[in-house]
């Protein structure tokens, strides 16, 4: 563990990193219990980081000033993703959350789990290293009910598979869809993503406004612009919850011919959000490189954006006495 910077208030953050016994590391900070490097190794033995990322702390907290900020490596939550309104009912009570997109509440809303600094609770290392990482957000903090205790855990397998596992408990009934918001690259960051083949293994995707708020309807992909069940090269621009078929199989895989890398996704969660082509418009990045809209793309694994609102949609509902679980796996392989 290492000192990576301070806040304006004085508040520590410190980094953290895994590395397996292939050579393959994982580099975070406990400021949004975020990714900041993840460095595989290619066919020929060298490490590609192939995650997107600032050097400094400064600029990880100037990028939430911006007007799409991009959330770089973070957690997300209390609630990944939009919801309408930024209000939704539960219980027969109102609640109007804090809005920070249009109208909308995203991704938790002002001052969300992203820009928090989470408490390192335990770092192991030897085969199959992980860190524990834990955060309590009070009663009321952007106006959502109850006082959540979320704990993160990242495992690095000896398999090249980067591991985060969510749990949650709250004092009151509430609502809880957390997401991990890394912008990959199998080509390294300072890459485009291109010419790398997209998966996603679904057959529907949510029908959405132009606000980017589900509709509540479910599009059919067969033979689809959107129909990802066969490799395509990655779009220019998608921000598109899917739908997935069936949580035992792989959920997404990313390949990039230049190296043979592959990345495949797994999760428990009932979708993936997958966004290319945001506001990463001439951002600082990483070793000087500058970023823009593709280079990167990411794999947000978690329920459906607005589910507090939308009835036929898996619930997004915790109740006090209950547990939330959520994993999602990167797999990491040569073929």
């Amino acid at each position: 563990m290492e000192l990576f910077g301070l806040l304006p208030d004085g508040q520590v953050v410190n980094s953290f990193e895994l590395i397996n016994e292939k050579g393959m590391r994982v580099k975070g900070i406990n400021y949004g219990a975020a990714i900041i490097s993840l460095k595989v190794p290619n066919k020929e033995g060298e490490l590609v980081d192939v995650v997107l990322g600032f050097d400094t702390l400064a600029s990880y907290l100037d990028s939430f000033e911006l007007a799409g900020a991009p959330y770089f490596g973070a957690t997300v939550g209390r609630f990944a993703g939009r919801i309408n309104k930024g209000e939704f009912d539960l219980n027969g009570e109102s609640f109007y959350l804090n809005k920070n997109n249009n109208g909308h509440s995203l991704h938790g809303g002002i001052n969300n789990f992203s820009q928090k600094i989470w408490k390192l609770e335990k770092i192991t290392q030897g085969k199959n290293p992980s860190v524990s990482l834990s955060y309590v957000s009070p009663d009321k903090e952007e106006n959502y009910p109850g006082e959540l205790s979320v704990s993160l855990t990242y495992t690095l397998s000896e398999d090249n598979e980067l591991s985060i596992e969510y749990k949650a408990t709250t004092t009151k009934d509430t609502v809880v869809n957390l997401t991990h918001h890394s912008y990959f690259n199998l080509d390294g960051h300072q890459s485009t993503v291109l010419n790398q083949d997209l998966i996603v293994n679904a057959s529907k995707v949510l029908e959405k406004t132009s606000e980017n708020i589900p509709t509540g309807k479910f599009l059919e992909l067969d033979n689809s612009a959107f129909d990802y069940k066969t490799a395509k090269k990655c779009p220019t621009n998608i921000d598109d919850t899917f739908v997935l078929d069936n949580k035992n199989e792989f959920a997404a895989s990313l390949f990039n011919e230049a190296n043979d890398l592959k990345m495949t996704v797994y999760t428990n969660q009932p979708a993936v959000h997958v966004y290319v082509g945001g506001s990463c418009q001439d951002i600082k990045g990483k070793n000087g490189v500058v970023y823009h809209p593709l280079s990167g793309i990411c794999f947000e694994t978690q329920n459906f954006p607005d589910a507090p609102n939308q009835n036929h949609f898996p619930s997004a509902v915790l109740r006090k006495g209950e547990n939330y679980h959520q994993n999602t796996r990167y797999k990491f392989d040569l073929v």
